[in-house]
């Protein structure tokens, strides 16, 4: 059976392949060749990725990285598209599924929302309800930068507390632009932040994510 992750990995190779390893990103200071070269890096080698984690090993994450963003565009497009070897903890479906959804439904959305004439994608609602509860689960680890109170709230009225705090920010919107908010996305996010303007404007400013 499919997986949610499966099926957005497919739709990140065919973005990046589409708009070419010059195409910008909403990653700062990254074009498509080098988000395609971080996806690759951070399921493939393991002893580069814990730099996305362990400040002491960002270097060497830094130049691993480098050296796969020199590789043929193609190849990377392939790489991402054929998934990790068999011997990566990402090969096991539930590891996949759990940590590569939201990794790449975001740099989906990176690629495609850094045109100037990009369009929202239709999620249907049973992924909205699967990010949804990856949101739930995650949301303070993503609004823990951020520098007031912090809720996330669906149209329905579900709600999710990314940070305690006051004064507090309400944030409303599908799943799937809660979760570019509170990744770091917050322009780019299809929301409705309320609260008093000094004081969403400061989670808008704020770097969130993790």
């Amino acid at each position: 059976m499919s997986t949610h992750a499966k099926r957005e990995r497919l739709i990140l190779a065919d973005l990046l392949e589409s708009n070419g390893p010059e195409a910008p990103t909403l990653c700062e200071g990254w074009l498509a060749r080098d988000l395609a070269a971080h996806v690759v890096v951070r399921e493939r080698r393991t002893d580069a990725a814990g730099g996305l984690l362990i400040k002491p090993l960002a270097a060497r994450l830094e130049r691993v990285q480098s050296e796969f963003a020199a590789k043929p565009y193609e190849e990377l497009i392939q790489l991402i598209r054929t998934g990790p070897p068999r011997m990566s903890p990402y090969a096991i479906k539930q590891v996949d599924e759990a940590a590569n959804t939201v990794e790449f439904f975001v740099h989906s959305e990176d690629v495609r929302r850094a045109r100037p004439d990009w369009t929202p994608r239709e999620l249907d609602a049973v992924f909205q309800d699967a990010l949804w509860k990856r949101l739930e689960s995650t949301a303070r680890v993503f609004g823990r930068k951020s520098p007031v109170g912090l809720v996330l709230r669906r149209p329905n009225g579900q709600t999710a507390v990314a940070r305690k705090g006051a004064p507090v920010v309400t944030v409303t919107g599908d799943p799937a632009e809660l979760l570019l908010f509170v990744s770091g996305r917050q322009e780019a996010s299809r929301v409705e932040a309320e609260g008093d303007k000094e004081t969403v404007t400061r989670v808008y400013e704020a770097k969130l994510g993790l």
